[in-house]
Formats: C-alpha cells, structure tokens, sequence
C-alpha cells in the first residue's frame, strides 16, 4: 500500500500538531461531518449553503484521513470507502456510514464489531451497547501495530490469517493497524490508545507522507543518521525509541537478517525476535501472553477466590462474609448500601490462596513485583495507611539518629514528624517564593548545594544521609530530578534521595511526566553512568576541574556537577499516593526503591520500619485496589493521563478566551508559578496555536522546574474573595465542586484520570455563574460599598504579605554547627518537639507581646509546628526563633485555621530555662566532640566529595579537619 504525500492546508488542517488535542480533534471532526453530511444529504446542490458545506466535509475529511490511518476502526480501507462515496455525491449513503461509524467509536462497539460499510446501519439499542459492554469486560480488545511497507491485499491476507487464528478459548481480541515507516510507527504509538503490542517488520522507509511538526522533538537528533541507515537496522532503533515513549507496551521484531546477532545485541529491548516469517502460531501466542502477563492481577484474583469459596469463620471479624450484618434486624442498611461482595472478601486469613502484607510469599508479593514492573522500581512495597505511613517508614529506614537529613521545609507533615522520630539533625531548605500569590515555589539546586557545601565547609558533610523534596510540589511546580541527583552526588557520592511523589503517581504513565519521576531518572541515571559516552564526558568535566576548583565554592555553585562513576552510587526512593491520582481505594499507597545498595545497606533496616509502621491487619479491599489499579496503568494509563492532561489545557483555554470569565479569572501559567531564572526555555506558556504542544515539551527538557498543566490554579483576587470563601462558600456549598487546595488570592483544580469533559463544561458553567453573580453585585452597590469592594480586591491582588523563609534553630537545638567552624542549618528537631510535653518548659505569648520582645531583642523559640491554611506548610517548627518576619506575616494572615497557634493565648514558646538547661545539654556534646570523642554514637563514615582521588588528596584541610570520627 503505497500512499502519495499530502500537501499540508494553509490553516494546518493535515498537521496535527497545530491541535491541542488529536483525540479531541478526532470526536469533533466526526460529530461534525455526520452533521454536515445530513445537511448535503437533505439539501439541493443549487442550495445557497451547498458549497460551503461541501467544503467543510472536504477539510474534516482531509483532517481525519491520517488520522484514521493509526487505527484499525474505521481504519485507512474503510474510510477510504467513505471518503470515495462523498467524491461520488453519494451524501445519503455516506452520511448513513459517517453516523454508524461515530457511534460505534463513541460507544465503543466496534471492538467487537468491526463490520464493513456496506453492513452498516442505524446506531445499537442501548440493550445492544450494554451487551457489546458485557462482552468487552469478558474478553477485552485492543490492536497490534505492524510496521511494514504492505501492498492493500497484502494487509487484508494478514488481517484474514489473524482473525482465522482467534479462538474462544483466547482471553482477548486483536486486530492489527498497519503503517509504512519509521515516522508513522512513532506517530501511531503515541496516538493509539488501543495499542498494546508492536510488531516491527524487516525494511522500511523513514519518512511520514503526513506533515507532523509534533515529532520533531523526537526525531531531532536521529533525522541525518537514521535516513543513512540501512533499512535493516532501523528496526531495532524504532524498537528502543518506542521502549521510552510507552514502555509498557510489549515489542517484537521479525527480520530477514542474522536474528542472533540482532537477539544478543538487542535482545533487552523485544520480548522476543523473529526470523522472517517461520513462525506465525509463536507469534500470535507471544503477543496473547504479553498482555496476559500486564492484565493478571494476583491478588485481587486471589481475594475473588476465597471469597467463592465456604468458609467457617472461628476468630476475628465477625464482619467476615457478611455475618454479623446478615444476622442483624438492625444494620442491613450497610449491606444494602455497599453490596455482599465487600463483606464476602473481608477476611483476617493470610492463607486459603491469600497472604501476609508483613511477609509476603504469594499472590502479594506478585502484586508488588508487578507493580514494580509497571512504575518502573527495582522493589515496591504496599502501603494501606497512606502515603503518610510510607513516608515514615522509609525515613526511619534511612536515618539514624544524628544523621543530617536535608528536607523542604514546605513538605507533607509526615515527613516533619517522621524525621522528629527517626532522631534526625534537620537541615530545612527555603523554596522560592511566590508572594503575590501566597504559596511556595521548589527548592533551587543552588541552594541545595549551597547548603551541601556548608556542610562540607563545617567538616560534617559526612554526617548529611539523605536529601528529601516533593515532587511534584501541591501547586503543581516539577523538579529536574536527574540534575539535583547529579549534582548533589558530584559533592557527596553516597547520598540517599527521598522523593515524595504522592501527587505524581501517574507520572510513570506518559513520556513527558515520566522523564521527570524519581524510578525513571534513577534508572537512566545509574544506567548512564555505565556507558563509555559518559565516561568520556566526565573526563572531559574532570579535565577542566582541578584541586582548587573543588574548594572553590563559587565554582562549584556555577557549574554544572557530574558524579564520579567510580564512586557514585544512585540510591533513590519514590513514595506515591496511588489513591490520589490513580484507581484505588482511599490510603492505598505504595514505596518504589531504587537503590544499588539496598541488600548491603538498607533491607534489614526497611524491613525493621515496614514492621514498625504497617498494621498486621491491613485491609485487604484496599491492597487488591492497588493491585488492579497497577494493571490499569499497564494497560491504559497512557490514554487516561493524556486526556487528563488535554482537559486540563481545555479548561484554561476556555477561562482564557471567554470575555466574562477572564474579567474576574486567571489561570497562573508557568511563568507565573516559575521564575524566568530556573526556566531556560524562556517559554511563558505551554499551549499556543502557532506551535502546539512543542512548548510543553521543550520547557519539561530544559527547564530547571517544570509545571504540571494539569493542576490548574485559577487566580480569583478580582472577584474580592478570598480563596478559603470561594472554595466553601461558592464551589462546595452552592454548586457541590469539591476542591482541595486554597491560598489567600487561588484556588487549585486538578484534572485526574477520572475526569471527563462532562465534569470540565460543569465547571465552566459554575465559573460563568460566579461571574455573572459578582458583576451584578458590582453593579449594584453604592459608591461606599464600592470602595470597600476595591479596597477588598487591591489586598487580595496587590497587597500579600512576604512569604518567611526559615529563621534558624535556636543555638540549643544546634549541636552540629557546634562542632565545626562554620554555622550550618541542622537543628534536633526531636529534642524541641519532646521538651514541649512539659508544660513546665513552656508559655504562650500574644502577638503585641512577642513583637514587642523581639525589638527588646529577645529570643523567642517555637515549642510547635505552627502551620496556616492556607499557605498549609509549617510557617513554625519546634525549635526554630520566631523572626520578625514570620511574625509581620502571621499578622497579615486573614485565614481562619492555624494549627498550634491559639488566638486567645498566641504562640507556645519555650521559657528561657528550659533553653537554657538544653543549652548546657547542647554544650556538653560539644565538648565531647571538641576532645575527639564522638557527639553522634550511631554515626558512620561516609564520602564526602566525588572528586577524584588525586584531586581529593588535596582538598584544604581545613574542609576536613574538624570531621567527626565514629
């Protein structure tokens, strides 16, 4: 089949990257050509409306063809037909084919109804779609991608010897899509949700007869050599590119070359490899096993089960199968609610094919090795207590007491208490701050190596274990998490990464989010490391790198670090809510290890806190949630999460463009929530009608930090609400929107995998209504009420209180900087947080007082974490000196919820004999430390700076001199 390239229109109507949304673009274009086909169907051709109809059907046609080309519904034949009856004047006959075939794509039937055109007619009852439904829930469709340059008869022999070999013992069917080049394959892969396997056949050419802008990112770098190659060997490059835009799906190669060769060299990259055609029969089970293999779900199978199956229930839960419910006059209502199949799986039993979540040897431990599989972790561990819980557990894993832990001061309160716990020496990090909008930004890696070197510079780097950041952050703000790794390791080659991902599960799912993600950059990270390219340029970089650079702090902080791959050692962990952004029940959460190291130095203390933290009851509805939650990432999350992202640009898009809404509202772009100085793209906006999505994936490349389109905060300060009223007032009580976040002037949105664009025009709807009620109240108010009104809007807009930085801990909670001569951030937060238990070393101070004591010049010490909501992140922690700062802000605060801050007393502070017997306390291990004897017992030695051997023989002395020794 050989296609003759198409001319791209003046208004872009082939090129599909000048769309926001292909799938989006595909549903309108065929709601839209059923219509203008029933319109030329009913109409004289000497209508005046005639001939601009026509050419509406025209462009909608010419927009879908290489569309439909990617699909095997309607696919290339079929619409081909349809596209030859319209040429023909034949309007009826083809708008009675354009609607069956918009109805069986929207109800989705044609998975089990691929008919002809001829067969086509009026739309299925809706007894037919619930039984095409119940058959796709028995045996799910999806289609195979075969890369080959095939004559039509030559694809309709291979569509015919596929369908002769299904067989109702099959667990699924398929069908195939056929493209003929390099460029269509990467097209059809990123376009075709159905796809699950790729078929990659000997010989075929590179170009797209399509004009398709949106590759280009992708073929950018291989457009001179990959047209030089021979077609032979572009199959296994095709291959590995496919592999990192959706590596779940599963990939095979059939070649006319030396399959061996091919098999050794490339052989990680397929499930399996083929020589020519000898062996059609493997070929097809190979592709039914692949996606058998994604689809099982052991445990959730396993729970089914024994649910089946009798049981006499002679220990806990009289809840187990409904009992205690069933037997009740009282409580049936419960049953009748949630339904018998909740209470028939729940069960205390960790045999009968089930197992135990504290050790697991059976259907769970599956489950958790698929799920490591799908997020791509070397381990994952299930967690039923949320994301809090796992957060706890990996921090006791990873840290003893005394070890300096590196932390976001703005990060989840688990991670605060965790580390109160665990005994850590906290070092808190200050993310930039958006004032005008009353929330943090992330933590730049300046200052995470500024404070690095601080470390170093104080002889205590070898004490800091581990660095822990949010990713992505609540509003939405993305790390370059290969960079911080990097760099951090070129200064201390052992350091332990803790990546709280809990609102960025997802991420794993598509290309752009996952480049981003703590397993995905762990992984390209100790892999390329290994490679003679980045030993060459780590040569060079050590080249240009002597001794005294590496005691040249500015340096240091200017350039652009690379980790010794002698030394390095790439020890990540990931912690997702899953329950958050994907299918499962509410706390279900899950732990991703990366950790070269973890055998040797962190299993038996993970197993210890796992222990620790995990209930020896978890529940097991939620554990089976995860584990089918895992198979829909596998098999569908890359359509979920790019239409996640599509309604999210929608719905800004909408807001931007429609004249009422953007009187009063604004959604923040990435310039507004990223400062020019950590966006090397310079790009403002991720969408626009010239370029497309390219900005989008230029920015999530190059930038320092990236913004995640689909948490959309809109900006409200113009409607003179604030965000707490807005969100209560208007969205929840009146119009039932639920919403989570909120500062003074915003309110945050996020589009999730269950979104749908029902739910995107609702609000739209609800936003139009909130305008057109704000503009009629302006209207009618007095002069007097006016001004209130604009006093009330110039506060919320233009009058937002600084956002504090962290002040320090005071010098009784600060045993390192103590030790050495350099003044570090770490405080023991542990000893503040248990000292406020005593009343006795306490007392409250208002604010008047507190202000007036501080310009006395005394210092005030917080006995609690004091957390505003909004912004909702610790503006106070045990320990640390209220700063005038961070006083003027509280004072600016008009929100209505602060946690350990009591308006009628003010802020718990510690009373000056209390600091000053923790002082003495403080200066005692000083002392110890002073005379050689260790201040930190549970302490282990540890590298400090990657840089070369040679090189480190010469770093000054005085960066190691005051170390402490264990």
């Amino acid at each position: 089949m050989t296609r003759k390239p198409k001319k791209v229109t003046s208004d872009g109507a082939i090129s599909m990257s000048r769309h926001r949304s292909v799938w989006e673009m595909r549903s309108d274009g065929w709601i839209g050509l059923v219509d203008d086909l029933g319109r030329l169907a009913d109409m004289s051709r000497d209508a005046k409306e005639w001939d601009a109809c026509r050419e509406r059907v025209r462009k909608v046609v010419e927009t879908l063809e290489p569309i439909e080309s990617y699909w095997c519904f309607p696919g290339a034949r079929v619409f081909g037909e349809l596209s030859t009856w319209i040429e023909r004047g034949e309007m009826a006959r083809a708008h009675q084919a354009a609607r069956r075939i918009h109805r069986m794509l929207a109800g989705q039937t044609y998975r089990h109804n691929t008919a002809a055109l001829d067969d086509l007619g009026d739309g299925p009852s809706q007894i037919e779609a619930d039984t095409e439904r119940q058959a796709q829930l028995t045996r799910p469709y999806f289609e195979v991608l075969i890369v080959d340059e095939m004559s039509a008869s030559e694809e309709d022999a291979l569509r015919r010897r596929v369908q002769r070999k299904r067989s109702v013992d099959d667990d699924f069917v398929f069908d195939i899509v056929v493209v003929p080049s390099f460029e269509d394959a990467l097209i059809a892969t990123l376009v075709n949700f159905n796809l699950q396997a790729v078929v990659i056949r000997h010989g075929f050419p590179f170009r797209s007869v399509y004009g398709n802008d949106s590759l280009r990112r992708f073929l950018d770098s291989m457009d001179e050599t990959v047209e030089q190659l021979p077609e032979s060997e572009r199959g296994p490059l095709l291959g590995k590119h496919i592999a990192q835009l959706r590596p779940e799906l599963d990939l095979y190669l059939v070649t006319d070359v030396n399959v061996e060769e091919i098999a050794a060299r490339a052989g990680e990259i397929f499930n399996r490899i083929f020589f020519r055609e000898e062996d059609h029969t493997e070929l097809y089970s190979s592709i039914m096993k692949g996606v058998g293999e994604r689809f099982k779900t052991p445990f959730f199978n396993a729970l089914r089960e024994y649910a089946k199956q009798p049981t006499g229930v002679f220990h806990a839960l009289p809840l187990a199968r409904g009992k205690s419910i069933m037997n009740s006059n009282w409580i049936g209502d419960l049953m009748q609610f949630y339904g018998s199949n909740l209470f028939m799986a729940e069960t205390s039993a960790t045999s009968g094919g089930l197992d135990s979540l504290l050790d697991p040897i059976g259907p769970l431990k599956l489950a958790q090795e698929y799920a490591a599989r799908a997020f791509g972790a070397r381990r994952t561990y299930f967690a039923t207590n949320g994301t809090s819980t796992a957060n706890k557990i990996v921090v006791q894993a990873l840290v003893r007491p005394d070890d300096i832990v590196l932390v976001d001061r703005n990060c989840h309160k688990s991670h605060h208490y965790g580390l109160v716990l665990a005994g850590a020496q906290v070092a808190y990090l200050d993310s930039y701050p958006l004032d005008e909008y009353s929330m943090y930004g992330a933590v730049p890696i300046r200052h995470i190596k500024e404070t690095l070197l601080g470390f170093r510079k104080a002889g205590t780097l070898n004490r800091v274990r581990l660095v822990l950041l949010t990713n992505c952050t609540f509003d939405g703000i993305v790390y370059d998490v290969e960079r911080v790794m990097m760099e951090c390791l070129a200064i201390k080659p052992d350091l332990v990464f803790l990546w709280d991902e809990a609102w960025f599960a997802f991420a794993c799912c598509h290309p752009i989010y996952r480049q981003r993600t703590g397993m995905a950059s762990a992984k390209k990270l100790a892999e390329g490391m290994q490679t003679p390219e980045y030993a060459r340029r780590y040569a060079e970089f050590k080249a240009g790198f002597g001794p005294k650079d590496w005691n040249n702090d500015k340096k240091l902080l200017e350039t652009r670090l690379m980790p010794d791959p002698a030394v390095a050692r790439v020890r990540v962990y990931a912690t997702h809510s899953t329950h958050k952004t994907l299918t499962s029940l509410r706390q279900g959460s899950m732990i991703h290890v990366w950790d070269q190291d973890f055998k040797d130095k962190a299993e038996e203390a993970f197993h210890e806190a796992y222990m620790t933290h995990t209930s020896t009851s978890p529940n097991y509805q939620i554990l089976a949630s995860l584990d089918v939650g895992r198979r829909q990432v596998e098999l569908e999350g890359y359509e979920l999460v790019q239409r996640q992202l599509e309604l999210a640009m929608t719905l800004r898009e909408q807001v931007l463009n429609h004249p009422l809404l953007k009187k009063y509202f604004r959604f923040l772009r990435v310039s507004d929530l990223v400062p020019l100085e950590y966006r090397e793209s310079a790009v403002e906006s991720y969408y626009n009608a010239e370029t497309g999505w390219n900005n989008l994936d230029m920015a999530w490349r190059t930038d320092e930090f990236a913004m995640d389109p689909s948490r959309a905060t809109l900006c409200i300060g113009d409607t003179g609400v604030d965000g707490d009223t807005f969100k209560n007032k208007y969205l929840m009580d009146k119009y039932g929107i639920q919403i989570n976040k909120t500062s003074r002037n915003t309110v945050l949105f996020i589009t999730n995998i269950g979104s749908t664009r029902s739910a995107v025009a609702y609000l739209l709807e609800v936003l139009v209504k909130i305008a057109r009620d704000v503009d009629q109240r302006v209207a009618d108010m007095s002069a007097i009420e006016k001004r209130i009104h604009d006093k009330r809007v110039r506060s919320l807009t233009l009058e937002q209180p600084p956002l504090p930085n962290f002040s320090a801990f005071h010098s009784a909670f600060r045993v390192s900087s103590a030790v050495g001569p350099a003044q570090t951030r770490d405080g023991d937060i542990r000893t503040a947080f248990f000292l406020s238990y005593d009343d006795d070393n306490c007392e409250y101070i208002d604010m008047n007082e507190a202000a007036k004591a501080i310009k006395a010049g005394r210092e005030l010490v917080s006995a609690l974490f004091v957390i505003p909501y909004p912004p909702g992140f610790p503006i106070l922690v045990p320990g640390q000196i209220i700063s005038s700062a961070i006083l003027e802000f509280m004072a600016a605060l008009d929100v209505r919820e602060i946690h350990g801050f009591r308006p009628e007393l003010g802020f718990r502070i510690f009373n000056t004999s209390a600091l000053a017997r923790v002082g003495e306390a403080t200066a005692a291990r000083a002392a110890l430390a002073a005379a050689g004897r260790s201040a930190f017992p549970l302490e282990r030695s540890s590298q400090t700076v990657s840089a070369p051997a040679e090189q480190q023989a010469e770093i000054s002395p005085s960066t190691t001199s005051t170390r402490i020794e264990s």
